[in-house]
Order: structure tokens, then C-alpha cells, then sequence
């Protein structure tokens, strides 16, 4: 059985991806209709609250700047059997903006953790309600303005030992803000934080009884990339042998007119890129925007998904349910992996960072076989890329890890008896078979790992209602636009890959080529930060090494085309 992970969550948008993934994974453990697919125990430690309850904490370990946190309180943090902790609860309050210490309510929602006044009480958590209409909880969601910090959406118990808040830098604002890199990194060399960090790290790790590894979701666009470069060196020194799996999250941005932010978010994200992926067993870009370069480019877009990009409420939601997706192969209660061995599938010949691609949700009409739905998709992948990465005008990867869910296992023969095939993909029987066809045809050559689950991602809030109204209660497609309003979405179909691919040479270069063309020494305060520009040069070397690994001639055609667009 795969054994435990803990996870280390660095920055606000971090944040907000994290915290749509544990509501994820809360609702998945409410849901009465289907056993579980995965071993919630990997990532959730199981507890006892307020009169015998039974709740489930995150395993996490969360850095924030001072205004960052918000109001964790009551009901965003509720206490634990003796056993396992002394009852403490955390409590995290934000001043209100006219002074005083009231819990501003911004973003609160009918049965999530943090409104519901009683000490250690979540409805959200423990309980579940009739499903409301998708446009009653759209209203009630969609005062998504309101919302500024992930723990504004919170809807599960944190530990008292998860919430560590780094007072020397502000959370927003004009100045003192962690901006830069170097900022980053010389806030873990100061022996109080790294303190503070290791007796966290401690504790967690102490109550494991299979440790497998850490997962770390780290903003690479801001001063957190150098905490995170830090972050992991710690681990890959103390916990030699663990997996160490990265997530570089970045929003979409809209500060393009401003060149120095433009220019620390390029700094900050290469400096990260190559630091975060030494120390990793497998480092993986996420983000919805077009590019995290200088060339802005317009964000990722989904058929049946209407979402905000400027909202890193809803941009966070479509990657953390690409992430609750591209986890599986170390959570099945079927398997034996880990993280580890999943990363060693994907990183060789010095190939540590890869590329993730999602389809959400995965278009399937109710009723309609694996095959047929695959069969449209001959031509191009039936996922989107979420590494800022370009499209491939030529299918190609080296090693790949695909998981689909929330379609039907049974025989897919049925429909064919009697009948001639339609394609060699409807000669198979089961969807395992079907999807790894599928993706031999598509990437001939390439070493492919798949898995399917029954198990659907649940969406009950506080995830967004962003869903076309051609999409059932379950996520599956309409054939023609409902006559009323539709429920809300309470789950939906995903496929998501993680790929060491060609189209890792194209970002990795294309931001090479970004610091080429700019005089870096027009902004000295970056390096002033703890910086230096003989560190800067190996870093940039590394990178380029870095992109000479995934590079094949294939996408010679695809940087010519880039040098015309320049």
C-alpha cells in the first residue's frame, strides 16, 4: 500500500490551488454513492473532533506572509483527539479594514467550515446538503470579488502546526513585499525560520508509518521561488531516499505593462525552475497562463468551462483538479507506487522537469463508449497544456503518465457485437486497455503509464459553478442545450497527463532567449536581494543544459515559428 506524503504549501496562489484540492478530496471522502479509489490517508491524517466526530486534517506544512492567512478560525481550524495533538485550536485573524479583529466574511458560503460560527463545526466537512441550482450557488459563490485569500474558501480542519505566517514581508501592497528570489532564500537561512520550519516538518513526519515522500506547491513567479529552492535543499539533504514532487504554480498575470514586476516574475521563475528541479525528484510547471515569458500570450481555455482567468479563485480550481487527477498512480488503494517510483517513470537521462496536460472535464456523453470518444481525438491530444508550454505541431514525449476518471469500467464490447470495428481502439475490452492503446497510436515509442478510475472529482463548493450548462449533474455532455436551469455540477470526468516531452525544450529556451534580449543589470535591486550575478550565469547555464535534454529536432520548426511571431 502506498504509504504517507506531507505536503508543504508556499504562497498564496499555492494556497488557493491547495486549498481547492483538499475541499476536493472532503468531498470525495462525503461521497455515500461509490467506494474510493484512493487511499485518502496519504495526504489526510484521520482525527477525532467535538463529540466523537470523526474529521480528516491535511498532513501540511503552509508558509504565508503576514495578511495572507486571512481569518482561520472555528471552523477553518478544529481540534483533534489528545491523542493526537493537546486540542489547541489554530486561529489566524486578519484586522478588519477599520480596525478592530472581526472575521471578515468575504467569500463565505452556506456550509463551508469557516462560517459556520460553532466552535470546531463544518457541514461542509461532515455533513451534506440537497444540491442546490447551479445558478443559486453561482450567486452565492460569485461574489468571487470578495474573496482575496485562500483561507476566504477554506472548507476543512488545518492542524495547529500547519499555518506558519513569515512576518518580515507583507502579503500585498506597494512595499515590503517578498518580490525577489534572493529575498526568498535568505529567509531560510535565518535559524528561527528554519526552526520553525523543521519542528513542523517533525511532527508530520514522526506520525507516519510509510513515509513516501513530499509534495511541494511553491508560486514560482514571486519571491517564494527562492523559499522554495530552499525549502526543497532541506528535504533532499534530510530525507535522502523520499520522493520529492514539485509543483511550480503560477496565476495569470496582469501586470504586463509593468516592466520591472515582468522582469522579477522572469527572474523569479527561471531562478526557480532550475533550483526547484535540482532538488527535486520531479519538478512540473502549472499555470493557465499562455506563457511565463516577457510575450504575453492569451490563457488556456476549456469548451464547457466558463472561468475568470483574472480570479485566482477559479483559475486555481481548474489546477486543482488537475492535480487531485495527476497524483493518483501514489494514492490507489490498488497499487504499490509511489511517488518516487512514479518520478523515476518520467526523469530519466536528466529529464526532472515534465510537462502536464488535463482535459476538464473529459467530454463524455452519458452512455457513449471510450473508444468512440477517443476515435475524435486522432489528430490532436484531448488535453489542454497547463505548463505555459506551446502546442506541438508533431505528437511526441518521451515517458508519460496518463489517468482518467469518472468513466464507466464495464465491457465496451457490447456495443461492437455483430458488428465490423470501427477502429483497431473498439477491438479492446476494457477501458485500461482502450486508454493504453490509445496512447501507444498517438506516441509511438514513448514509455506510457495509465491508469483509470471509476472514481469521479467531486465539485460540490466551494468550488466554483463555472461549468457550460451543457454539462449534467455528473458531469456528463448534453446532446442539446437543457429546456431549464441546470444543477449544480457535483462532479466531472477528468483525464490528465504528466509528460516529459519535447515542448519542455521550446519553454525552457524560449525563456533563455526572454533574459538574452534584456540588460539585467538595469534592475540591480533583484540582485542587491541576496543575488549574485556570477550565481545568476551558472544558473542560466543550467537551464540551457536543462533544455538541451528534452531537445530532438522536432521543434526546430516550432522556434523558427516563434522567432517570426517575435
Amino acid at each position: 500500500m502506498p504509504g504517507e506524503a506531507v505536503t508543504l504549501q508556499l504562497g498564496q496562489f499555492a494556497g488557493c490551488v491547495g486549498t481547492h484540492w483538499w475541499g476536493l478530496q472532503a468531498a470525495a471522502l462525503r461521497s455515500p454513492s461509490e467506494p474510493s479509489e484512493l487511499r485518502h490517508t496519504v495526504l489526510l491524517r484521520p482525527g477525532r473532533g467535538p463529540g466523537g466526530r470523526e474529521i480528516h486534517t491535511p498532513r501540511l506544512v503552509a508558509l504565508e506572509l503576514k495578511g495572507g492567512v486571512g481569518a482561520v478560525g472555528t471552523g477553518g481550524a478544529g481540534p483533534e483527539a489528545p491523542v493526537s495533538w493537546d486540542g489547541a485550536v489554530a486561529s489566524y485573524l486578519e484586522r478588519a479594514p477599520g480596525g478592530g479583529s472581526a472575521a471578515r466574511n468575504a467569500g463565505r458560503r452556506m456550509g463551508d467550515a469557516s462560517s459556520d460560527g460553532q466552535e470546531g463545526s463544518s457541514s461542509a466537512v461532515q455533513g451534506s446538503s440537497p444540491a442546490p441550482s447551479r445558478l443559486a450557488v453561482s450567486q452565492d459563490l460569485h461574489s468571487a470579488g470578495s474573496i482575496r485569500v485562500w483561507s476566504d474558501y477554506l472548507n476543512v480542519h488545518l492542524h495547529p502546526k500547519s499555518v506558519y505566517v513569515i512576518r518580515q514581508y507583507m502579503h500585498d501592497g506597494d512595499c515590503g513585499c517578498l518580490e525577489a528570489f534572493g529575498q526568498g532564500e535568505s529567509l531560510l537561512r535565518d535559524p528561527g525560520c528554519i526552526e520553525e520550519l523543521e519542528d513542523r516538518l517533525h511532527f508530520y513526519v514522526e506520525e507516519c508509518d510509510n513515509l513516501q515522500g513530499f509534495q511541494v506547491l511553491c508560486d514560482l513567479h514571486n519571491g517564494f521561488s527562492g523559499v522554495g529552492a530552499k525549502v526543497t535543499e532541506l528535504l533532499c539533504d534530510e530525507y535522502s531516499g523520499k520522493g520529492i514532487l514539485t509543483w511550480g504554480l503560477t496565476p495569470v498575470m496582469s501586470n504586463r505593462g509593468d516592466f520591472q514586476k515582468n522582469f522579477y516574475r522572469l527572474m523569479n521563475t527561471v531562478m526557480g525552475i532550475v533550483h526547484l528541479s535540482s532538488h527535486s525528484s520531479l519538478f512540473c510547471p502549472l499555470s493557465l497562463s499562455g506563457s511565463l515569458g516577457i510575450q504575453p500570450q492569451p490563457p488556456v481555455m476549456f469548451p464547457y468551462i466558463h472561468y475568470d482567468a483574472s480570479l485566482n479563485y477559479h483559475s486555481s480550481a481548474i489546477l486543482a483538479a488537475a492535480l487531485d487527477t495527476l497524483t493518483a498512480p501514489y494514492r490507489l488503494c490498488s497499487s504499490q507506487g509511489s511517488m518516487l517510483h512514479l518520478a523515476e517513470t518520467l526523469n530519466f537521462s536528466g529529464r526532472k522537469v515534465v510537462a502536464a496536460g488535463a482535459s476538464v472535464p473529459f467530454p463524455a456523453l452519458r452512455g457513449s463508449s471510450l473508444p468512440d470518444i477517443l476515435c475524435a481525438y486522432e489528430e490532436e491530444v484531448p488535453w489542454k497544456l497547463l505548463s505555459s508550454c506551446r502546442e506541438q505541431k508533431v505528437s511526441c514525449c518521451f515517458a508519460q503518465s496518463v489517468v482518467l476518471r469518472g468513466i464507466c469500467k464495464e465491457s465496451h464490447l457490447s456495443s461492437c457485437q455483430g458488428k465490423q470495428p470501427r477502429s483497431p481502439l473498439h477491438t479492446w475490452e476494457s477501458t485500461e486497455q482502450i486508454l493504453q492503446q490509445y496512447l501507444h497510436s498517438v506516441f509511438p515509442g514513448a514509455f506510457s503509464t495509465s491508469h483509470v478510475l471509476q472514481q469521479s472529482c467531486h465539485t460540490l463548493p466551494p468550488y466554483p459553478q463555472f461549468f457550460s450548462p451543457l454539462l449534467t449533474r455528473e458531469g456528463f455532455l448534453l446532446d442539446k442545450p437543457p429546456r431549464y436551469p441546470s444543477a449544480a455540477v457535483e462532479s466531472i470526468p477528468v483525464l490528465a497527463a504528466l509528460q516529459s516531452s519535447p515542448a519542455l525544450h521550446t519553454l525552457l529556451h524560449s525563456l533563455d532567449k526572454d533574459l538574452q534580449r534584456l540588460n539585467t543589470r538595469r534592475l540591480p535591486s533583484f540582485f542587491s536581494a541576496g543575488v549574485e550575478h556570477d550565481d545568476f550565469q551558472e544558473t542560466l547555464e543550467e537551464l540551457r543544459t536543462l533544455s538541451q535534454c528534452y531537445k530532438t529536432g522536432f521543434e526546430a520548426d516550432e522556434s523558427e515559428d516563434e522567432e517570426d511571431s517575435d
